[in-house]
């Protein structure tokens, strides 16, 4: 439609021209010096209309050529945006799928334009990385060193990849670097914390999982799982004597201390080091917040020496708890064990025959039968202790 509007447009304006023109009897003279020259007022139109078009033209040709530069070297700018942003993408859809060697020579390409040289260096540094060639990687993290806007990114990229190469050490003084620049955010926190985890300082461990923890930035069971192995060097660290060890366990939060897995270490930590009263609240603490026998077997081998107050309160407390629990075959070993240390023997045989009539694992069978053939042994009862001594090997095997 427009088309045929522009051809009815120019047949007019051609009628109109060739009308004009016919009706015109004007003439156009010019002198110079005696010279005339005459020409027809058309003729004339149509001249002044052709020069007017040829020094359009040739103003448009000079500033076409005077620009000619400037377009090639814009032309050329923009090819290589287009390149280097191709090559950008390239690099992240190579990394993704995991084709890493792809993945760092379009980051090289991307890496051209000075505006895309910056991400392009972090992600051919995780693509180096993922090949296992360090010195590379490296020179892609120095190659943004000077860049202050990708200096989060940089420290980022560079504190995840020396962790997962087993460098806690640098990565803590990327850590800090990052610290230093008043940067703190949650990943930052889970990086240090997997970075002491590997130099096992696991005070530090327990100090950034209970501030992850704050933050919901972990999963509960991979908290409680961090809190235990630092609660276990802690508790087993052999350099602890007795007042360090109760130092470290009156700083274990309430929660933690009643959890079983804690409570078993800290029993064994405590008797170990002669603390029996303090094992023995910290056991039962324990089972009174939940029943497990782990923590009963630590109350059963950090029994107090024979004839203290201590294994005296120990006895007496498992004879209440077995009242609760007339079936529970691990408590009736515990009470056993303890009646046996404090030479009771007709309890302790009562009870240790329990166990044995109620045990429902191997290891228990064996603990029994062991702890009887020492009782036998001590009442002078060769044939039963020698009995016992072989139930408690053939036990063993099973």
């Amino acid at each position: 439609m427009r088309l045929f509007l522009w051809c009815v447009l120019l047949m007019g304006l051609a009628v109109g021209v060739a009308v004009t023109m016919y009706s015109n009897p004007g003439n156009v003279i010019f002198v110079y010096q005696g010279n005339r020259v005459d020409m027809s007022l058309n003729l004339f139109v149509m001249l002044e209309a052709a020069g007017f078009l040829a020094l359009y033209i040739l103003i448009r040709a000079i500033r076409n050529t005077m620009k000619m530069p400037a377009r090639v070297a814009a032309y050329r700018q923009a090819k290589r945006e287009r390149d280097s942003n191709k090559g950008l993408r390239d690099a992240l859809k190579a990394l993704f799928e995991g084709r890493f060697g792809h993945a760092e020579k379009a980051a090289a390409r991307a890496a051209e334009l000075p505006e895309n040289a910056g991400v392009a260096a972090l992600i051919g540094a995780r693509a180096a990385h993922r090949m296992r060639q360090h010195a590379r990687r490296d020179g892609w993290l120095a190659s943004v060193a000077h860049d202050k806007a990708l200096s989060t990114a940089r420290l980022m990229t560079t504190t995840e990849l020396l962790i997962d190469e087993h460098q806690p050490e640098q990565a803590l003084a990327a850590v800090a670097e990052l610290n230093a620049s008043g940067t703190r955010h949650i990943h930052a926190l889970q990086l240090s914390m997997k970075a002491h985890q590997q130099t096992k300082n696991w005070p530090e461990v327990l100090r950034l999982v209970r501030m992850l923890d704050k933050h919901k930035a972990l999963h509960p069971a991979l908290s409680a799982r961090l809190r235990e192995l630092s609660y276990q060097s802690l508790l087993d660290d052999a350099s602890h004597d007795a007042q360090a060890i109760a130092r470290v366990w009156s700083t274990i939060p309430t929660a933690d201390r009643v959890k079983p897995y804690v409570a078993a270490r800290a029993v064994q930590a405590l008797a170990a080091r002669g603390l029996f009263d303090e094992a023995r609240l910290a056991a039962e603490e324990a089972l009174a917040a939940e029943w497990d026998e782990r923590v009963v077997s630590a109350y059963r081998e950090c029994a107090a020496p024979a004839g203290s107050p201590s294994l005296l309160a120990q006895i007496e407390k498992c004879e209440q708890w077995i009242k609760e629990r007339p079936t529970d075959a691990e408590l009736a070993l515990t009470i056993g064990a303890l009646c046996l240390r404090q030479k009771l023997w007709g309890k302790a045989q009562q009870y240790l025959e329990q166990a044995l009539s109620d045990a429902s694992s191997a290891d228990m069978v064996r603990d029994t039968h062991l702890k009887l053939a020492q009782l036998h042994e001590a009442l002078n009862h060769p044939d039963e202790a020698a009995q016992h001594y072989r139930q408690s090997a053939l036990a063993q095997l099973i």
